[in-house]
């Protein structure tokens, strides 16, 4: 005798684990931006604006600002991954804001008080990056996990 179970539990959909991920990167660069070290010329890291010439990993500009708009990124990853429609508009309407910082960091001049972020080349390549990787991400991955069934036998010896 055998018995098909179905199992549906609380696994995460492919979408859901996505922003999960992109929202645990996002806190931990917030948090590595306050790292001395990891973050070089700290003590230049200003709240906001160009000034800053405070650098995570030596490359990318950041300032106060800067790390907490991570931190809050990757806050709102984490909640929208509660569920499939919340992590999907995550991707989505966070990539469509990353394209926004590229192209403001592509039109606006990186010495002027314009440059609030603060955004330089590196900045600006890699918020290319990330909102065409969230917004592919929210296009592409599935809402639902598949559904899977097994057989269970009533045998011992099985």
């Amino acid at each position: 005798m055998s018995t098909r179970v179905s199992r549906t539990g609380t696994a995460r959909s492919p979408i859901q684990l996505a922003a999960l991920a992109v929202g645990a990167v996002f806190l931990l660069v917030g948090v590595l931006g306050f790292i001395p070290g990891i973050t070089t010329d700290y003590d230049s890291l200003q709240w906001a604006g160009h000034e800053s010439h405070a650098q995570l990993f030596g490359i990318f500009t950041v300032s106060v600002l800067h790390n907490v708009v991570h931190l809050l990124f990757g806050v709102l990853g984490l909640i929208a991954a509660a569920s499939a429609g919340a992590a999907r508009t995550f991707l989505l309407v966070g990539g469509v804001i990353y394209l926004a910082l590229w192209l403001y960091g592509l039109l606006v001049d990186q010495h002027s008080d314009a440059n609030f972020v603060p955004l330089d080349d590196a900045d600006n390549w890699l918020h290319l990056g990330l909102g065409l990787g969230m917004i592919a991400l929210g296009l592409i991955l599935p809402r639902r996990t598949k559904t899977t069934t097994s057989t269970i036998s009533g045998d011992p010896r099985r």
